[in-house]
């Protein structure tokens, strides 16, 4: 007490730490510094996996088909001549009319698939490139058939215009529709490219981005113990939860989805196409038999089918390659090389009647539809291979079905979770401020 009024003296108030008046504005800056952190995965990850969905959707609705479709028209241009030599040879013959039917009703199939390829094509096709190939097979098209039906009209002078069709074909439109297939190809390599391109961008931001949020929302979590010595707080705690449970399922739905697309290109659809092109080089090899009759033996035919046969008898792109693989048992794939090579006997028998003179026996044993007969074989030969292009092509649109399913929602996802995550972290130190105020 004081000597003069005896109270009590006071001491003078403590002042206020320089860390605890710093703590509003660190724990402002940790809270900035997150949600904006949270802002920017939310819109990187919705645009990614949005971007990952439109590509796959490209993928399946667009660049495969537009591939499978230019391989289709490669195989329908090449069977069309093939049914083409058929009428010329089987024309006049009433003992061969069930065999021409047989084949006029084909080469109409066939006509019908060209025209609704190209079609297709025209309407899907993105680049002018692309287009012109289009209309140049629009109009080789046009030529060519006036010079089938000036073949199945001219009679004795049949041959003649039939070999200006067969050269229109292989001259103008095989080389153009390879062209396209090649093109649309490409198309589908670049697809799945940025669609790999898109993928790698997504784990990259769930790794990166969604790892600095973790650090920061732990970091607050830390903070906040030391300062107001409260162990765990809840809101922070479902926040960096959230985070968690979005950033490994998102990256595993972006790893897995690109897995399932590039094993179905590599598993269906890449085999699909090789196939699909070994069998139009089969059908136009089968029509190499009927030209060198149509030509009185041009010898170019028979060298261009041994040519051909030997191409689809060995090599990466021979029939054993092509026709086997993981998706195809291994009786599949010899009952197509038993057959093809069924095939190519009858057509060694073939040449052999017509070197010997024996033309009518040939044409009957070429274009006859009994068991035993060329065509009879070759339609054995190419069911066998139909059934295989038919399931693989299956095969890949399961695929596709099954990452789009996988991606369901997912552009939308992140918004939701990490919406939330940007509303707990203020709320998590709503009190906390409270206490300065």
């Amino acid at each position: 007490m004081s000597a003069v009024t005896g109270s009590p003296v006071l001491s003078p108030p403590r002042p206020i730490s320089t860390a605890r008046r710093d703590t509003p504005a660190q724990l402002r800056r940790w809270v900035v510094v997150s949600v904006l952190t949270a802002a920017v995965l939310l819109l990187a990850a919705c645009l990614v996996m949005a971007r990952v969905q439109q590509q796959a959707r490209i993928i399946g609705d667009q660049a495969a088909p537009q591939a499978a479709n230019a391989a289709d028209l490669y195989f329908a241009l090449s069977d069309l001549d093939a049914q083409v030599a058929r009428l010329v040879l089987t024309s006049g013959r009433d003992e061969l009319a069930g065999s021409r039917v047989d084949a006029l009703g084909t080469y109409r199939e066939r006509g019908r698939q060209v025209d609704e390829s190209l079609q297709r094509s025209l309407t899907t096709v993105t680049g002018d490139g692309e287009r012109a190939i289009v209309l140049e097979l629009l109009h080789g098209l046009g030529s060519y058939r006036e010079r089938v039906w000036q073949a199945l009209t001219a009679g004795p002078s049949a041959a003649g215009y039939y070999t200006q069709a067969t050269n229109v074909l292989h001259l103008d439109l095989l080389p153009a529709a390879t062209r396209l297939r090649e093109a649309s190809e490409k198309r589908l390599d670049d697809a799945y490219g940025s669609q790999r391109a898109t993928e790698i961008a997504g784990v990259t931001i769930a790794v990166l981005l969604g790892g600095a949020l973790l650090i920061l929302l732990i970091g607050l979590q830390v903070f906040l113990a030391r300062r107001f010595r409260r162990l765990l707080n809840p809101a922070l705690i479902t926040a960096t939860a959230l985070t968690v449970l979005l950033l490994v399922p998102m990256a595993a739905v972006l790893i897995l989805q690109g897995q399932v697309l590039s094993r179905a290109r590599d598993e269906s659809l890449i085999p699909f196409l090789d196939l699909t092109r070994a069998r139009a080089i089969s059908y136009d090899a089968s029509a190499d038999t009927s030209r060198y009759l149509i030509s009185n033996r041009l010898d170019l035919y028979r060298q261009d089918f041994d040519r051909k046969a030997g191409g689809l008898e060995a090599g990466d792109s021979g029939l054993p390659a092509v026709a086997g693989g993981r998706d195809v048992g291994p009786d599949s794939t010899e009952q197509v090389v038993r057959r093809w090579q069924a095939y190519r006997a009858g057509h060694e028998r073939i040449v052999k009647l017509a070197d010997a003179g024996r033309k009518a026996e040939a044409i009957t044993a070429l274009t006859g539809i009994r068991r035993g007969d060329a065509s009879f074989d070759f339609a054995y030969f190419d069911a066998a291979v139909a059934g295989i292009t038919a399931s693989r092509r299956d095969d890949f649109e399961v695929a596709v079905r099954d990452a789009r399913v996988l991606l369901t929602g997912w552009p939308f996802v992140p918004a939701v979770v990490l919406g939330l995550v940007i509303l707990l972290v203020p709320l998590s130190v709503r009190r906390r401020f409270a206490e300065y105020r």
